[in-house]
């Protein structure tokens, strides 16, 4: 069954024995980000719910998806390759042509229709709603020393385009300035920031509301690099199987997750334009400041006793590694249907998820490795990436060991290294331009005579596989471990 909502997961992590309550008080400005990336360092360590955080009556909730192993749980599932294996199943979804055909279609398309978001009335996230909302109510946590101030870390931002009335449903930080105004910090290829520049000239004010907590699902959703227009809350019903449930907001004509912990109305003002930053991001740098346009709190609704969640990005590896990785096999499939060769990607933890993507593919023709290449930064969020590795199909991907050898021998740096230029990470920065640079691809397969590679390629040394079996047999005869 699905996580009905934070409270539920919680409950499950603690039976489990991945939760720690801290009962001593812990400052959210430092000394929790200080205990949650010493247990990232150190493994991941469990789930943190810090009781008592100084000077606040909220408790906070950390590292919940610290691992991977607490990320496919959070998903309710094994692993995430299993999302993957539904998804595929989907895309070879073929429509029924015959009667029988329909009538044994009806199960799925009727499991498929339970996705779709429900409207409720009344909700646990509505339980208060405060006479005079103000983010110094919340134990918003501070994570680094010259981090511009403290910093809503998981934020669930809800938008709708002024064009065509679509939701987006986002994550971006937001850096707190006083009780009633904070930075929205989505870059500029980000959905919520373009539907900021749909505003008409004579609307000053783009209405947001910002989620903290509710189910899991829901909170991943918000990550997952869905195309335009398709809604985050469906798909948050199909990672879960079964419908998000939505109750309208109090002062917006926006719908927000029933079983949140807290939600924040307000607006993001086209006419406000602030500082925010420096941060200390995923890059592990701090990120310098920057305009970016001010959200203004005009109500907070919550739960009677609710649970702040917040998450700690910083030099890998930290738990944002988690929650990329769980992106990285879910819309595997999907990058399949874009390059029907490619056999596995890996975008490794320490490459942030947008400086490397190594990707093997099935070589069958000349320049493939190009083309690949080239689809990845012709595509949604994989347009970023700085450098692209591609191998041949035997190479496994995650063994970085592996993948060096292969492709620090199968390369000719003239002939196989190519540059391209394009949109980068808003966060990179090397690129001598905010948001444009360089990519570099790697052709480290195999080289045909058609690629200009006339010598013959040699063939992997390897062992008979009978010596193998013999000498497996006899191990224990030579006294070794």
């Amino acid at each position: 069954m699905p996580y009905r909502d934070l409270p539920d997961f919680v409950a499950a992590l603690e039976q489990g024995g991945d939760l720690r309550r801290i009962t001593c008080e812990v400052d959210p400005a430092l000394e929790m980000t200080e205990i949650v990336r010493r247990l990232q360092k150190s493994g991941g360590g469990p789930a943190l719910l810090f009781e008592k955080p100084r000077g606040y009556s909220v408790p906070v909730l950390m590292n919940a998806f610290g691992t991977e192993r607490r990320m496919a749980m959070a998903l309710g599932v094994e692993s995430c390759d299993e999302i993957a294996q539904r998804i595929q199943g989907l895309l070879q979804f073929e429509p029924p042509k015959t009667l029988a055909d329909k009538i044994a279609a009806l199960p799925r398309l009727a499991e498929l229709a339970s996705f779709t978001p429900k409207d409720v009335s009344k909700a646990p996230c509505q339980e208060v709603v405060e006479d005079n909302p103000s983010f110094a109510s919340l134990p918003i946590i501070k994570c680094w020393p010259q981090d511009g101030g403290p910093f809503i870390t998981l934020p669930v931002v809800v938008t709708r385009s002024p064009r065509t009335g679509a939701r987006n449903v986002g994550m971006y930080r937001m850096q707190v300035y006083d009780e009633r105004t904070a930075g929205m910090h989505w870059h500029i290829h980000k959905h919520g920031a373009e539907h900021f520049r749909e505003l008409p000239p004579e609307e000053r004010r783009l209405p947001a509301a910002v989620c903290l907590g509710g189910d899991p699902a829901t909170t991943y959703a918000a990550t997952a690099p869905l195309p335009y227009e398709f809604d985050e809350f469906l798909f948050a019903g199909f990672l879960r199987r079964q419908a998000v449930e939505l109750v309208k907001c109090k002062t917006l004509d926006l719908e927000v997750p029933a079983q949140a912990e807290i939600v924040l109305e307000g607006f993001v003002d086209a006419g406000d334009l602030r500082m925010e930053g420096p941060f200390g991001d995923h890059t592990g740098f701090y990120s310098p400041p920057a305009l970016y346009p001010t959200f203004h709190l005009t109500c907070l609704t919550r739960r009677a006793d609710p649970i702040y969640p917040a998450v700690v990005v910083g030099e890998p590896p930290m738990e944002d590694g988690p929650i990329g990785k769980a992106t990285e096999r879910i819309f595997l499939p999907l990058v399949k249907m874009l390059a029907p060769e490619i056999v596995d990607l890996n975008l490794p933890v320490f490459g942030i998820f947008s400086n490397l993507a190594i990707v093997s593919i099935r070589k069958s023709y000349p320049g493939q490795a190009r083309k690949v290449a080239h689809a990845l930064w012709g595509t949604g969020q994989t347009m970023l990436t700085k450098i692209i590795v591609v191998v041949d199909e035997e190479v496994d991907v995650h063994d970085i060991e592996q993948v060096g050898w292969w492709a620090t021998t199968n390369i000719d740096p003239q002939r196989d290294v190519f540059f391209v230029e394009g949109p980068v990470d808003s966060l990179d920065h090397a690129s001598p331009e905010q948001d444009f640079g360089s990519k570099m691809g790697i052709d480290a397969t195999r080289k045909l005579p058609s690629e200009g590679h006339k010598r013959g390629w040699p063939e992997r040394a390897r062992m008979s596989e009978e010596i193998v079996e013999r000498v497996t047999r006899r191990w224990k005869e030579y006294g070794l471990p």
